[in-house]
């Protein structure tokens, strides 16, 4: 099987997870289109793939520039099959006695806000055809309320869950299908958000971005009958409790 014909876009896919699904995607016969704040950064990961990815520049808290992605994508390529949600950012002062308000917010308008953003845009269209698959790109965070995420960290990717998950049961029976994927620790530009850089030995203990790939191709090549509502991956040596 290969995804020939199908058109994915990828938000946040100039970096980290969401640029090795991107290639992936690519490479499996997908006519992917990646968006992300910098449009350069984009274009450099373009380059790096043997089959042709188109570029746009989003800003997913902002409904006027999240709708033009998705005609950009429309026009471009013709009616999404896939979307995989990868953006997300976090800050470096992640206890409630140091954050400010202004941080919360611009977590919160990233994480979730854009979230619902981009589901509000790609969804009608699955709707109506029955059939489409959205994947969210979460974190542990959104499953365990760690110190290590963050108080606004963690709230609005406990707020992605609910959102994943409680649209996924509205359009269930449009055939639309939405998977949440919760990554523990993974070797990835957001650790440079980090109150404390992570030690060499640590990062190498991490998950790196091209793990996602094969597991993000499996779920995107199961028949429509089937759906993964949840998926956790973690380094092995990181505990879950």
């Amino acid at each position: 099987m290969s995804l020939e014909g199908k058109v994915a876009l990828i938000v946040g896919g100039g970096s980290g997870i969401g640029k090795a699904i991107a290639l992936s995607l690519a490479a499996d016969g997908a006519k992917v289109a990646i968006a992300g704040r910098r449009f350069e950064v984009l274009e450099q990961v373009a380059a790096q793939s043997e089959a042709e990815i188109h570029c746009h520049s989003v800003d997913v808290s902002d409904r006027t520039s999240v709708k033009g992605l998705f005609d950009f994508v429309s026009k471009t390529l013709g009616p999404l099959d896939i979307l995989v949600n990868a953006a997300g950012i976090n800050i470096k002062t992640r206890s409630m006695a140091e954050m400010t308000p202004e941080q919360w917010d611009q977590v919160m308008q990233i994480n979730a806000t854009g979230g619902y953003n981009l589901l509000y845009e790609a969804l009608p269209p699955m709707r109506e055809r029955k059939d489409g698959l959205i994947i969210n790109i979460s974190s542990i965070s959104g499953k365990r309320a760690y110190a290590l995420g963050g108080i606004a960290y963690c709230a609005s990717k406990f707020a992605m869950t609910a959102l994943g998950t409680a649209v996924g049961n509205e359009v269930a029976a449009d055939g639309v299908r939405i998977t949440n994927i919760y990554p523990g620790e993974v070797e990835t530009p957001i650790l440079e958000q980090r109150p404390a850089a992570p030690t060499a030995e640590h990062r190498a203990r991490m998950l790196q971005p091209e793990d996602f790939s094969e597991v993000v191709l499996a779920i995107c090549h199961l028949p429509p009958r089937a759906h993964v509502a949840e998926l956790i991956i973690k380094p092995t040596k990181q505990e879950y409790t």
